[in-house]
């Protein structure tokens, strides 16, 4: 078994270098630093379908340092799942095996790349798998030099807290980043007390050496009440003695004309005389578990009466509670402010369900990565205004295709007099830059409780809620329908003159302000635009035209990229003209009609505007 590893782990140190030369380009020296490790982890400690990836009880992998990437996919050579010239194919354009890992390689449990986040998603896989009871395991290799990153410590210390002992962390230490020796260097004990005050088993090993790897992993998998972290010591270069434990070659491919030799090298090194051995490896099968099959989503509706004053964050919550009863793998992630979001109805309806992720929204996001990867349907919660700190993780979501639900509360200046630092005015900015994202903003509870339901079926990309802190009237029935990339006309005649689009807390104000033109005259039309990405552009455009082409846009947001921006890139060059009101001035505190005004987005400013484009 030992020389059977010792071999696979020379081959893929043999793909490693043929990928990175082919491709002209990678990171060789931190793969060859990995293989061993890798090899191991595969070949011998790991409970896997070997065809049958998606098996729900099969362990997992993360490799969190995502630019080792040609390690993983010599890894996946090595199990025959691909060939040697698909392995050739490494980063052109055409292939599935790009420079850091994404969903399009098949075997990429989430795309990583940017360093810190693999931890997190870890997390969130394990916390699955005590969910549903299932033995797997999650592992995740990381990269000495991305312990430096905050989210690593927010990773590990829920994991500590949650006595996560289904996690086993596996730590790269090879001394060397890319442009500096990383702070800890080798001082492995520096690196074990770190996760130790963090309540983590620490296992230290010569990451080179195939029996110590053997036994780590063995006791790694025996430990209960703890996550586990295997700090691996390691030579960046292992395997080529010029670059080895040397500065100034991380992310430097061979040369063709280096190639031969490099491969003598390793051949003689590793294998020097050629390999035999009656030894047959068969993947070590999981546990057998039964296979659950998806349920459509019974959805029902909601119960809020006409004039009904219901804040939109509120219905969140209630929402969640009964789409909670209609799907078992529904969960909720909150970053302690529950009470506020209003996720505590759920936590109260579904306890096992919820995870508690304290003021660390990188790692919640990280969290809520992994549970939708193993299959839940994860919204995660906060104040808008602490979203935009996960924006990286939210941007890596989105390359993962990971299907995330994100509700931001207490969006805007509208919360009142909290003050500027808890005003949510860039998050509906933050979420258009992501490809394949919707962003809802309701405007009151029977709109929130459906599109709660429509995010739970949209699987295109990262969806995102937007709801308000203060109470609003109800203006729909019940039974009314919304659907993600629609919007509704509130009021429109044949008189109009102009159109009013707005969302949220300035819908209502444009319906107050469409009453006081009525009764100067001027008749104007109103659009809910409660789904601004994407939005009914058709709708728009026709209620817009019959109204002389002048719109004027108003939300509770900052004018780049929000709403009013996102009307006049989509209506660009056809002759419309288009005023949009939003924040212009650094908020304070005050009552939420004080701030409105302040902002020029209450319904006098809207009258004024009207009046002034007509």
């Amino acid at each position: 078994m030992k020389e059977f590893i010792a071999h696979q782990a020379y081959s893929m140190r043999r793909s490693v270098l043929l990928q990175t030369t082919a491709a002209r380009s990678g990171h060789p020296t931190s793969a060859l630093s990995a293989a061993d490790i890798v090899a191991t982890l595969f070949f011998y400690a790991m409970r896997f379908k070997l065809n049958d990836s998606a098996y729900r009880n099969n362990d997992r992998f993360i490799l969190s340092k995502g630019h080792a990437s040609p390690i993983l996919y010599a890894v996946y050579k090595e199990l025959g799942l691909i060939s040697e010239d698909e392995l050739l194919t490494y980063r052109q354009f055409n292939s599935v095996l790009e420079g850091h890992p994404t969903p399009r390689f098949r075997y990429t449990e989430a795309a990583t790349g940017s360093l810190g986040q693999g931890l997190s998603i870890g997390v969130g896989m394990a916390i699955n798998a005590r969910m549903d009871a299932l033995n797997y395991k999650t592992y995740v290799l990381m990269g000495d030099s991305e312990t430096a990153e905050g989210s690593v410590w927010e990773a590990a210390e829920i994991a500590g807290f949650k006595k996560l002992d289904n996690l086993i962390a596996i730590v790269d230490v090879n001394r060397l980043g890319q442009a500096n020796e990383t702070m800890d260097a080798y001082h492995l004990e520096r690196y074990a007390g770190k996760f130790a005050a963090f309540g983590w088993h620490v296992l230290k090993v010569d990451g080179h050496n195939i029996q110590e790897l053997m036994y780590a992993y063995d006791k790694a998998r025996e430990h209960e009440g703890s996550p586990i972290v295997i700090l691996a010591k390691t030579i960046k270069g292992y395997g080529i003695a010029r670059v080895e434990n040397k500065q100034g070659y991380h992310g430097k491919p061979f040369k063709q004309d280096e190639l031969p030799g490099c491969l003598l090298e390793l051949q003689e090194r590793f294998e020097p005389k050629p390999y035999q051995s009656t030894y047959v490896w068969h993947a070590h099968e999981p546990a057998p578990v039964k296979e659950t099959e998806p349920k459509p989503f019974d959805v029902t509706s909601s119960h809020y009466e006409l004039g009904e004053s219901v804040a939109t964050r509120k219905a969140y919550g209630q929402a969640l509670v009964a789409l909670g009863h209609s799907c078992k793998d529904v969960v909720a992630l909150d970053g302690e402010v529950k009470n506020s979001t209003y996720a505590q109805l759920f936590e109260d309806a579904f306890p096992q369900r919820f995870v508690e992720a304290f003021i660390a929204e990188q790692n919640m996001i990280g969290m809520a990565v992994g549970l939708q990867k193993r299959g839940k349907i994860p919204f995660a919660s906060t104040f808008a205004s602490f979203v935009t700190r996960a924006y990286d993780q939210l941007r890596m979501a989105a390359i993962g295709e990971a299907a995330l639900r994100v509700v931001g509360s207490h969006a805007g200046v509208s919360i009142g007099q909290d003050g500027p630092s808890q005003m949510g005015l860039e998050d509906i900015s933050m979420m258009r830059t992501l490809l394949g994202s919707a962003i809802l903003y309701p405007s009151d509870a029977v709109s929130t409780w459906q599109l709660v339901y429509q995010m739970a079926e949209y699987n295109q990309g990262i969806s995102y809620l937007r709801t308000t802190r203060m109470d609003l009237p109800v203006i729909y029935p019940a039974d009314t329908e919304f659907y993600i990339g629609g919007c509704k006309v509130l009021t429109s005649s044949a008189q109009d003159q102009a159109v009013i689009i707005a969302a949220g807390v300035t819908l209502h104000e444009a319906l107050a302000a469409q009453k006081r033109l009525l009764n100067d005259g001027i008749y104007v039309a109103v659009i809910d635009l409660y789904s601004i990405q994407p939005f009914d552009v058709q709708t728009v455009r026709a209620v817009a035209d019959k109204a002389g082409k002048r719109i004027i846009t108003v939300e509770d947001h900052y004018l780049a990229g929000g709403l009013g921006e996102t009307v006049s890139m989509a209506l660009q060059g056809a002759g419309y003209h288009i005023s949009c009101l939003a924040v212009s001035k650094m908020p304070r505190s005050g009552l939420p009609y004080e701030l409105l005004a302040y902002e020029g987005i209450d319904a006098t400013a809207i009258v004024t505007a009207v009046k002034q484009r007509v």
